[in-house]
């Protein structure tokens, strides 16, 4: 069935539809009718673009050992790799507000993102950089944009479902990658699993070209983008942060991976605590996966900022717990687990919750402030954590990351937010009897 498309003409209106709390205290009705072309294309371009990211992103530590680059290597490639991210992910989404349209955006990003293969080329760790910090520019680009199209495609009722459908896409990818590049691990050369990246890159290419489409919006010429960040609610300000304390403890994956590696190399020797170390990320991303739509469901039911706070409370709870796991297989099986359910959580509820917070009109410029955050954050956690670990001790590494993610946990539970979030979604005007189906015109529900 799909919404009928709006007469020649038509005039677009606001359709404020209930927040968090529903009306008069109760919780609001959830709508089974969510799942959109939109939903369903944006959910498989994270499916595939997230399986090459993560094929590469799992045999990376292991790459990056054959030119003897360690953990401050590793830090310095994942923190620039997210500052060339951050550079565009602003002005892009802005640019997006601005011109009133997304799709274009998205093209190019996940175009320059499926050159990650290209790392199976390198002869040096520094090209890593490089190779990694352009596609990270293309992910910066297109992730919010993305997410604000992904909030125009459903009602505000179903933000946490949409965003939890996504990030559950999104982690399966994340299995897929690591379990190609653990089965593949001495059995080819680790380069040549790089240059497997190109297949699902290919795939995200065909699907935003053929299957995502556009809401076109109203464009705004005149619009500025220190204007429009200056039009953003203070709330959401507030929030962001929250938001940014968290960040600047929350390190790079890829750093446990390492550590779990390093421990059990002694006991277990270097390739068989390789396979261990990808097979450890591999039932992190399951748990993620696993957990993400339920975090969606649970979010849309109840309060998203408290669910959101208990996240960013876990990954400190996890760092204090690999000060003392030591060589532990089971301990270190725990850490990673709750390593899985935190992400899930973050990575649902940070957007859903912006979601509630940000005018339609400058949605785009919400996420690319947001993303900027969490990018500067990530560049300081990896770099100082993988410097902390390299020159000083790993405890101090894990000291640093847990008291700032505690940090932000509390700042995120004391920051005061609107009980019942505006959560104002422009639409169709509905042609039914005046009834909004919720749904942008032009989309089929599946």
């Amino acid at each position: 069935m799909t919404t009928p498309p709006l007469e020649s003409g038509g005039e677009k209106r606001l359709v404020a539809i209930q927040g968090e709390s529903g009306s008069a205290g109760r919780p609001p009705q959830l709508s089974g009718r969510w799942l959109t072309r939109n939903v369903f294309a944006i959910g498989m371009l994270s499916l595939f673009s997230d399986t090459g990211h993560e094929l590469t992103t799992a045999v990376l530590p292991l790459f990056l050992a054959t030119f003897g680059g360690g953990a401050a290597a590793l830090g310095i490639i994942e923190g620039f790799s997210d500052a060339g991210s951050s550079i565009l992910k602003l002005w892009m989404s802005f640019y997006s507000d601005r011109v009133g349209k997304r799709k274009p955006i998205l093209v190019i990003g996940y175009f320059v993102t499926a050159m990650m293969g290209l790392m199976g080329l390198v002869t040096s760790w520094w090209q890593i950089v490089v190779i990694r910090m352009a596609a990270w520019m293309g992910r910066g680009a297109r992730g919010p944009v993305r997410d604000a199209l992904l909030s125009e495609s459903v009602p505000a009722v179903a933000y946490g479902r949409a965003f939890g459908f996504e990030t559950l896409m999104d982690t399966l990818g994340a299995i897929i990658g690591p379990a190609i590049a653990l089965s593949l691990v001495g059995v080819i050369a680790l380069r040549h699993i790089f240059l497997i990246a190109f297949i699902p890159g290919a795939i995200t290419v065909l699907i935003v070209l053929f299957i995502l489409k556009d809401i076109p919006r109203k464009p705004q010429p005149g619009i500025e983008i220190i204007v429009s960040l200056r039009q953003l609610p203070r709330s959401f300000w507030r929030y962001a942060g929250a938001v940014g304390i968290f960040g600047l403890g929350n390190f790079a994956h890829t750093l446990l991976v390492l550590r779990a590696v390093t421990l059990l190399t002694p006991t277990y020797g270097e390739v068989r605590a390789g396979k261990i170390g990808i097979a450890l990320y591999i039932f992190h991303n399951i748990l993620y996966a696993a957990s993400s739509y339920p975090v969606g469901v649970l979010g849309d039911r109840t309060n998203k900022k408290t669910i959101l706070a208990v996240g960013y409370a876990l990954f400190g709870a996890m760092c204090l717990g690999f000060l003392f796991a030591g060589a532990n297989l089971p301990a270190l099986i725990a850490l990673f687990a709750i390593a899985g359910i935190y992400i899930a959580i973050v990575d649902s509820m940070e957007r859903a919750l912006a979601a509630g917070l940000l005018p339609i009109d400058r949605r785009g410029t919400g996420y690319g402030a947001l993303a900027t955050v969490n990018s500067f954050g990530d560049l300081a956690s990896s770099i100082v954590v993988g410097m902390l670990w390299t020159h000083f001790s790993v405890a101090s590494g894990f000291w640093y990351a847990a008291i700032l993610t505690l940090a932000g946990a509390l700042a995120l539970w004391l920051t005061p937010l609107p009980p019942s979030s505006p959560d104002v979604n422009e639409v169709a005007a509905a042609p039914l009897g005046g009834v909004s189906t919720g749904v942008p015109s032009g989309q089929a529900r599946l």
